[in-house]
């Protein structure tokens, strides 16, 4: 008989090797979906991890996307991730990176065509406002009427994506497009382009602003008084209430800040590799970013990693698909088996197995 037994203390073995553990599992149950598929497992692997980086005709191009890639989820997994320490679930990241991209682009194109350097700062912080605002939705609701912050900033993202394709096909749309959704084109408007700032790198102000939060992060959780009282809400509610800590003001704090980076991400993106705001300018990032912050274990050092990883299989899957004729939507699933293996192989952090005989009468 077998029954799992609660852990004195969090193991401090399986918190480190777990997320390997669920990259391996990934690897072999991936591997096993790929030849159901009728692709070579091995071959298919080797072209999503290995191939990105070394293959001698793809990898001058992949590596600089390298970077493109792992901004945005970096970017949006540092915000989520102070929030989840906090135990506020802010599942709506996506849709506040639609908006920041939206409120980012109207900004630049109300002075459209100024040139000037001060433009871009503007569209930047408009982007952040964007973000926050409405990351501040969910927050007002669970604070005034006790709503549930998860289905609120879900249900959020749908909203989001029709104000994008009701913003590209009408009040955003290019009036020189001969009719067809979509913006001006940032990428022809050198006031507004976030271009490589070293050209063939992947490095723009979006990759360098998530270095940037990684570290401002690890500060704020390790050495400022919020993030302690960010971390005590999370882990012991009654005793940051004793302490003093208002639990209003750490929704708005953890809501406020991944709401801005999300929508910071956006504004990056439209900018930059995108271009322009179009119906399908919502690329799942948001999503994606928060299998990107429990993969990193919620440390901003792990999120960087894990964002690269997760970058990684975003390019790699794309290869996958040209050189192996893969559907896409099987690399979707590939990169969700990284979460379900992570949260499925984190049981045995705080529990072990116990073999118990069965008693005979």
């Amino acid at each position: 008989m077998i029954r799992l037994e609660r852990r004195p203390q969090p193991s401090q073995m399986w918190t480190a090797i777990t997320p390997v553990l669920a990259v391996i599992l990934t690897m072999i149950v991936g591997g096993i979906m790929f030849a159901l598929l009728g692709k070579p497992p091995l071959e298919a692997i080797r072209i999503i991890f290995w191939d990105p980086l070394f293959h001698p005709q793809f990898a001058a191009y992949s590596r600089p996307q390298l970077l493109v890639k792992a901004g945005p989820l970096i970017l949006i997994a540092i915000g989520l991730s102070i929030g989840f320490k906090a135990g506020i679930w802010n599942i709506g990241a996506e849709g506040q990176y639609i908006m920041g991209a939206v409120a980012g682009a109207a900004t630049g194109l109300a002075f459209y065509p100024a040139d000037t350097a001060l433009l871009f700062p503007l569209m930047v912080i408009a982007g952040a406002l964007g973000g926050w605002a409405w990351a501040m939705i969910p927050a007002v609701l669970k604070t005034r009427f006790g709503t549930n912050e998860i289905l609120v900033s879900l249900m959020l993202v749908y909203v989001a994506e029709n104000i994008l394709a009701s913003a590209s096909s009408s009040w955003l749309r290019n009036p020189e497009g001969m009719g067809f959704p979509g913006s001006r084109n940032f990428k022809q408007w050198p006031a507004t382009f976030n271009d490589e700032l070293i050209a063939g790198t992947g490095m723009h102000w979006g990759v360098v602003t998530a270095f940037l939060a990684v570290i401002a992060a690890y500060v704020l959780m390790a050495r400022h008084i919020q993030g302690f009282n960010v971390r005590l809400t999370g882990e012991a509610p009654r005793a940051a209430r004793f302490a003093g800590v208002n639990p209003a003001r750490i929704v708005f704090l953890c809501l406020g800040i991944s709401g801005a980076l999300a929508g910071m991400a956006g504004l990056f993106e439209v900018t930059g590799p995108a271009g322009q705001i179009t119906i399908d300018f919502g690329s799942n990032y948001g999503f994606t970013a928060i299998i990107v912050a429990f993969l990193g274990r919620l440390h901003p050092v792990g999120i960087l990693l894990a964002g690269l990883l997760m970058a990684l299989t975003y390019i790699g899957g794309e290869l996958a698909q040209l050189m192996l004729g893969l559907p896409g939507a099987s690399i979707q699933l590939f990169q969700g088996m990284l979460l379900f293996f992570l949260l499925a192989t984190d049981v045995f952090t705080n529990y072990r197995i116990r073999f118990l005989q069965r008693e005979t009468a």
